[in-house]
């Protein structure tokens, strides 16, 4: 299987963040090292617009066989366009078809190969359309409100005040993997009635978008905190 990493350059949440240097090492280069590990990947690619993180990736073992074209690496340039591009430039210059690939994004350092591989044996036995990972949600989401700009409330479902513990749980992409077959690009919809969820904890679904995400995931690799097992919690 193909493995897609997106990196682009730009980041206003925390500049810099796919080759800041967490414990040691670039950011991206987890997710790489990762993917490298698992039996089911045949080839690693990242799709990036900026020159430094082309340079360190390959240094870490993964390929960049094209640059992102600018366009394709705004704040507005949408998932579905970049993963299009790339699939269809890699498979003019393979001259190949992919009919499945894998995208991980490198702002998820803490998860693993067991999750790698287990995401992608669920994919095969269901003979999915796509997996995505989500992790539980610890409260309601019936507990949720909009707040306006006066900071009242907006209700976004009916008022419901039972107990956390009575309320059936609910989960959320953690945006740690997506396993698709190639029609997504056509449909451009992760979803359909042959997807299928693969659940992670709530400590390796942890995805770095600002400084206070990155300190976190820094305390929990130096303090050895991270659980790494095959175990989907």
């Amino acid at each position: 299987m193909l493995a897609i990493i997106p990196a682009r350059g730009g980041s206003k949440g925390l500049p810099g963040k796919n080759i800041r240097n967490l414990c040691g090492k670039p950011l991206i280069a987890y997710t790489i090292e990762a993917a490298l590990k698992s039996e089911f990947i045949s080839r690693v690619i990242v799709s990036t617009d900026d020159v430094n993180i082309a340079n360190i990736s390959t240094k870490y073992g993964a390929e960049n066989p094209f640059m992102r074209p600018p366009h394709l690496a705004t704040d507005t340039a949408l998932s579905i366009d970049v993963l299009k591009y790339t699939i269809e430039t890699f498979e003019k210059i393979e001259n190949r078809r992919i009919e499945e690939f894998m995208v991980l994004q490198p702002t998820s350092p803490l998860r693993n190969v067991e999750d790698i591989n287990n995401a992608i044996q669920l994919f095969y036995e269901k003979n999915a359309e796509s997996v995505i990972s989500f992790c539980k949600e610890h409260h309601p989401i019936k507990w949720h409100r909009y707040i306006a700009e006066d900071a009242s409330f907006i209700k976004i479902f009916e008022t419901n005040l039972n107990n956390r513990q009575d309320e059936k749980p609910s989960y959320f992409p953690n945006g740690a993997i997506f396993i698709f077959k190639r029609n997504v690009l056509k449909t451009r919809d992760y979803y359909s009635d042959k997807s299928y969820a693969y659940i992670m904890d709530r400590i390796r679904s942890i995805d770095i978008d600002t400084l206070e995400d990155f300190e976190f995931v820094e305390y929990l690799i130096k303090e050895k905190k991270i659980i790494n097992d095959d175990k989907t919690l």
